[in-house]
């Protein structure tokens, strides 16, 4: 009997078929195959059932994982036989994108970060929290990683520029760490014009790098170039959402503005005590008010009492959800993006004069000395008999005439006293300038100054340390045998190396920074606040002082605050405007009467949200004034001011200047010379001519341009001390 001839093909063992499918994936780990296209390139005689159940056996190792439509994929997974290098490790962080498209992952739990390449990221974008598979691949000098998952958007609206082409329209995003694209369907456009500056909500994320992710038009803005634009990419950029969405507003505008006659049953009324708020002359919500009065055994009782957010936003609802995702309301110079809807903001939780409210109270008994007795903490009604402003509380303290002003003036005097006593502890003084802006109806700054501290500002401050101080003392001593986890604002003590280099800078202005302690640190930093104010120099170096300090935050590890020299201290006092505060009134409220526990690393999860929205809201703010000033100075091009040397880079220096903190670059090259920077950027010395440029030197500056698109002000040096070497 004759043999037939055998074919090209051929029928492999089950063992070598499957290294040969897992071949064949692995020479092309991004393609996804079905099992039939797997048998013709594999051109095997091996009959479905074979390949199939290949195919099966690759998935149960690891090696394959299924995808949509039947297909396959590669995926080196540990455990896989034929896994070519070492096990990937799945891991928890942040993605920080690069301007070419690939980005690295911040890991909360590793030391180095994750290098993910663009076909890899699965549609994550800048910010976004991920889940990426790590590996060490054979011969690579560092892991590279994959997106597995994208946990948690950091933003899902974006301001951009339309183009519309036949069939659909582009967003190309503004933000430059964005190197996506959003597709919007005609229909979606809201009337956006070719050109416009819009704001587009992504409705649909891809999962391959190369397809863009769709989305509708939810604003228009126009023709790019105003002040609107520019306030609103600041905060589209910085992930935050100009709108409320509609199941928020309704459930918002449902809520009862009559307050029910049971709640005079279940609270403390203290609407017959004199209360009153103090708050800046723009304030639009008053979240805190204070009252005082003379108690039948002698002695004095402080209210400190904030509105009760609580009793309107209930833990699950839409509306606690946008609060907790906002976390915080972001002040920008012209305008508030407030966390909660107006109606609860300015209306139902806003303490208005002659308005009976819903409050959470702080009650703190003091003797004749002014020192501490008693505290009760509980649900309150109360009623404000008047509003002041800041100037106005501060000309009654000061002649001692009109309504409350004996009211005040006491006041005044116990938060004197609980000054003095915090900075004897440690605390230390931070007065880092804060800016003010006068705008006029189009909100264009037409004077920029300093802000200034009143009394009444630190009697309302002194305060509010008070009550945040001993609700976090409360519930510290209750958890002190099983820990009740709780909402504790945290600030560590300085790093070593970075308190050491700022002394041997301070040094070389003349001042002394006894870096024995941090008691000592502390108490150097507050006696260079009392020189700076006579001495302008020095005024250059409370913020950098401020700058080697940790940055306060959010934590379930009660770790104290240094700053504020508090073993503990929470954040209690502005729940209309911090998320923090209202998860701190609700575990507080449960633990009046009984023992209430939540899950610590659930809400520990939750601080580092409100941390990480807390720091965007503040780049935010420094944005906005950064634009300001420059606005501002549009309109002071080719005068001179007076500045002091505020930072050095290798192309110049920065100059600050003295009235308005507005801040220049002036270049090296206008100074006809170039300039060695020695190594602590303190000291700049010209090559050819020896001059000496040192930070914190008074220089007078004229000012060449103003340019709003890059946040820039140009300057050239006109007369300052020279120096030779």
């Amino acid at each position: 009997m004759s043999r037939k001839k055998k074919s090209k093909s051929h029928t492999p063992k089950a063992r070598q078929l499957q290294q040969e499918v897992a071949k064949l994936f692995r020479a092309s780990p991004r393609k996804r195959m079905t099992p039939r296209q797997v048998g013709k390139k594999l051109g095997t005689d091996a009959n479905k059932d074979a390949l199939a159940n290949a195919i099966q056996k690759l998935v149960g190792k690891g090696i394959l994982k299924p995808q949509s439509g039947n297909t396959f994929q590669y995926s080196a997974q540990p455990g896989g036989k034929d896994a070519p290098n070492t096990p990937r490790k799945v891991a928890l962080g942040t993605v920080d994108m690069t301007r070419s498209g690939s980005a690295y992952i911040i890991c909360d739990d590793l030391k180095d970060d994750v290098f993910v390449p663009s076909r890899n990221l699965r549609g994550a974008m800048d910010g976004d929290r991920v889940k990426v598979a790590i590996q060490h691949r054979r011969g690579a000098r560092r892991a590279d990683g994959e997106i597995l998952e994208v946990v948690e958007r950091a933003q899902e609206h974006f301001l951009g520029t339309l183009r519309i082409w036949k069939k659909y329209g582009i967003v190309t995003p503004d933000n430059i760490r964005s190197v996506l694209e959003i597709s919007v369907p005609l229909k979606d456009l809201k009337g956006a014009e070719d050109g416009d500056k819009v704001v587009v909500r992504v409705t649909a994320w891809p999962e391959r790098h190369n397809h863009n992710p769709l989305g509708v038009v939810t604003a228009v803005l126009g023709p790019e170039g105003s002040n609107e634009i520019a306030m609103t990419a600041i905060l589209i950029n910085n992930g935050f959402e100009l709108e409320f969405p509609e199941v928020v507003m309704r459930e918002s505008e449902a809520l009862p503005v009559v307050i029910p006659e049971a709640e005079a049953f279940v609270r403390k009324d203290m609407r017959h005590v004199t209360t009153f708020t103090i708050d800046p002359a723009d304030a639009k919500d008053f979240d805190d008010a204070l009252s005082v009065r003379h108690l039948d055994n002698g002695m004095i009782e402080v209210g400190i009492h904030i509105a009760d957010v609580t009793h309107y936003v209930k833990p699950g609802t839409p509306l606690d959800q946008e609060a907790f995702k906002r976390s915080t309301s972001v002040y920008l110079v012209d305008r508030v993006l407030p966390m909660l809807p107006e109606k609860i903001s300015n209306e139902l939780c806003s303490l208005r004069p002659n308005e009976d409210k819903c409050t959470f109270s702080a009650l703190i008994t003091f003797d004749a000395d002014y020192k501490e007795q008693d505290a009760w903490f509980g649900k309150t009604l109360t009623h404000s008999d008047r509003r002041f402003t800041y100037e106005e509380a501060q000309e009654h303290i000061d002649s001692g005439e009109g309504d409350f002003s004996e009211e005040l003036r006491l006041l005044d005097k116990i938060a004197g006293t609980l000054r003095k006593r915090r900075f004897k502890a440690g605390a230390i003084a931070f007065e880092s300038p804060e800016v003010r802006f006068q705008l006029d109806e189009q909100s264009k700054p037409v004077a920029v100054y300093r802000k200034e501290r009143k009394n009444s500002h630190l009697l309302v401050e002194e305060f509010m340390l008070l009550a945040n101080r001993r609700v976090a003392e409360f519930i510290n001593k209750k958890g002190a045998e099983h820990e009740i986890p709780f909402v504790y604002r945290v600030h560590d003590s300085p790093d070593p190396e970075r308190i050491e280099e700022f002394a041997r800078f301070a040094r070389r202005l003349g001042v002394s920074i006894d870096t024995a302690s941090p008691k000592s640190i502390a108490n150097s930093i507050n006696a260079l606040t009392l020189r700076a104010r006579e001495e302008t120099t020095l005024q250059l170096l409370e913020p950098l002082a401020i700058r080697t300090m940790a940055k306060a935050e959010y934590s379930t590890d009660n770790i104290g605050h240094y700053g504020l020299a508090f073993s503990n201290y929470t954040h209690f006092t502005s729940p209309i405007r911090r998320y923090s505060d209202v998860l701190s009134h609700r575990i507080l409220e449960n633990n009046l009467t009984g023992t209430y526990r939540e899950n610590k690393a659930q809400l520990e999860d939750r601080c580092r949200h409100i941390s990480k929205q807390e720091r965007r809201a503040t780049d935010a703010e420094r944005e906005s004034v950064k634009y300001k000033q420059v606005e501002f100075m549009e309109s002071h091009i080719g005068e001179e001011f007076d500045g002091v040397i505020s930072g050095m880079i290798d192309r110049g220096i920065f100059v600050s200047l003295t009235e308005s903190l507005c801040e220049g670059l002036v270049p090296f090259h206008s100074l006809h010379d170039s300039f060695e920077i020695d190594s602590g950027r303190l000291t700049a010395t010209g090559i050819r001519t020896g001059r000496i440029l040192r930070m914190g030197d008074t220089v007078r500056v004229k000012i060449l341009d103003a340019q709003l698109e890059r946040r820039e002000i140009d300057m050239a040096l006109v007369d300052t001390k020279v120096e030779k070497s």
